[in-house]
């Protein structure tokens, strides 16, 4: 089932939308995608780890600090040594 909704929007959102060939599709996905950082935090919590929000903001620049230092060559050796290690367990 589905439910029409309008919504106001900052600018900088809106000219966002306009690029997407089906925006009901790039909010639901956008939507639940929030939805399950929610759940995996409320979780996460329920096991006693305590997440603040400037713990979280510090954890996400962290990723992307790491992240950035993957450069195209290091891809290609991960992805050969993966293709290795999967032949190597295929054989076993």
């Amino acid at each position: 089932m589905t439910k029409k909704i309008a919504i106001s929007v900052p600018d900088d959102v809106a000219e966002r939308l306009a690029e997407e060939p089906n925006v009901s599709a790039f909010i639901t996905e956008s939507v639940r995608q929030r939805m399950a950082g929610e759940r995996t935090r409320r979780a996460l919590r329920q096991v006693g780890f305590r997440l603040t929000e400037a713990g979280l903001t510090e954890a996400g620049q962290r990723l992307d600090e790491a992240q950035a230092k993957i450069t195209p060559e290091l891809r290609a050796k991960a992805a050969a040594l993966l293709g290795e290690a999967s032949r190597g367990r295929l054989t076993s």
